[in-house]
């Protein structure tokens, strides 16, 4: 029972979490850095620093995010272990 709810938070939280890393990848292919008018009416326009802000910064979070939780994982088998 408590496997499967866990499985009902961890899939919707990893769909998101996907969702975001994967739109802060296509907005630094998809944007035109030499052509302003390209992204001045996206969310956080119309600066670079704004749009980018907005579009990349969750999905840098999202990966952060991650890398803590697997550094604390890994330090917490190793410690069980009797590692460093």
């Amino acid at each position: 029972m408590a496997r499967t709810r866990r499985l009902f938070i961890w899939i919707p939280v990893g769909l998101v979490g996907t969702f975001l890393v994967v739109r802060a990848i296509v907005e630094l292919v998809a944007i035109d850095y030499g052509n302003p008018a390209s992204y001045r009416d996206d969310w956080g326009g119309p600066s670079l620093v704004g749009v980018l802000a907005v579009h990349c910064l969750p999905g840098v979070l999202v990966l952060g995010a991650v890398g803590v939780w697997l550094w604390r994982r890994r330090s917490a088998r190793a410690h069980e272990a009797g590692g460093p």
